[in-house]
């Protein structure tokens, strides 16, 4: 990844048009959780369909100024490298998964809070529209924050340090919506993604842990 080399990837004017895009989607998710959750049995189906509309559009407007290679990592070549990747990802979940209860005790977020429990699937048409936010998510939310910037604030601050802990604080706040534990959370997740991004040089192991831990928490916590 570009955070090795200490080299930003896009022209700042860039990036500052994917965080203003940032802040826009983490406004209008605040305001649209917030009326749901004033709702009785909220329609979930258009919440899951704009916000995948949101992620690619996100991920469109990062593609567009930065090197497709760097953002979503280089592609796979044969079957070794896709099967290291996902037992690499799964290596990860479950440390990572271990960091979070502890974390989420410290925190005093053991449990869905009603800010997360009104987006949760609950018919199996929810939830098969679930698993395909959960793809989205993690591949869209994987490159936008560990493909394009951890490497860019890397680069613009000359240390990847910074920039591991600028995406993952971005990260953090763009779930602002779930309530200030869970931000803290989620940031501290985001820092985990954003070592592992480091050591391996590529968003792909990311991308399916993030798919994972999404999809299996969505599922049991409905």
């Amino acid at each position: 990844m570009a955070s090795h080399s200490a080299r930003r990837i896009a022209p700042v004017w860039h990036t500052v048009l994917v965080l203003l895009a940032i802040a826009g989607i983490t406004g209008w998710g605040k305001i649209y959780s917030d009326h749901l959750r004033a709702i009785a049995n909220s329609p979930r189906l258009p919440l899951y369909a704009t916000t995948a509309v949101f992620e690619w559009a996100l991920l469109g407007l990062v593609l567009w100024g930065a090197p497709a290679n760097i953002v979503m990592g280089p592609r796979w070549t044969n079957t070794k490298r896709i099967v290291f990747d996902v037992l690499i990802a799964a290596g990860f979940w479950i440390v990572s998964g271990i960091l979070l209860v502890v974390l989420s005790r410290l925190l005093g977020a053991t449990s869905l809070s009603r800010n997360v429990k009104f987006m949760l699937p609950r018919t199996p048409l929810e939830m098969a529209a679930w698993v395909a936010l959960c793809v989205t998510a993690g591949i869209c939310e994987e490159a936008v924050f560990r493909g394009y910037l951890q490497p860019q604030f890397g680069g613009l601050t000359g240390s990847s340090a910074a920039g591991i802990l600028l995406s993952a604080v971005i990260f953090g706040a763009g779930h602002a919506y779930q309530g200030w534990r869970s931000a803290v959370l989620i940031a501290c997740y985001g820092a985990m993604f954003g070592l592992l991004a480091k050591w391996r040089r590529t968003t792909r192991p990311g991308m399916i842990a993030h798919f994972w831990q999404d999809c299996v928490s969505g599922l049991l916590g409905s």
